[in-house]
């Protein structure tokens, strides 16, 4: 019974993925689980449950690595913006 519930949640991570197009860490914490669960379901697991829906997943988790730098580059930058409207309140 319990392969069968681990099965239906790396299905249902890799749908919720792929329609939202989240990354590993978004994806984790929407479901409350952590992210190394998150990728061991849609990257290792699902291979042997769904070949087709993995490799779409692949797909979106590798655009998703291909922007992480830039995505890194724009929080660092947002945070620095409220460090200086933060000093400019005050």
């Amino acid at each position: 019974m319990k392969n069968y519930a681990i099965e239906e949640r790396a299905i249902e991570l890799a749908q919720y993925i792929i329609n939202s197009k989240d990354t590993v860490r978004g994806t984790a914490k929407k479901y409350g689980i952590s992210k190394s669960t998150v990728h061991k379901d849609v990257s290792d697991r699902l291979l042997k449950i769904n070949p087709i829906l993995a490799k779409e997943v692949r797909i979106v988790l590798d655009k998703n690595k291909s922007q992480r730098h830039i995505r890194g580059g724009m929080a660092t930058k947002l945070k620095y913006i409220k460090e200086k409207e933060k000093e400019n309140r005050k």
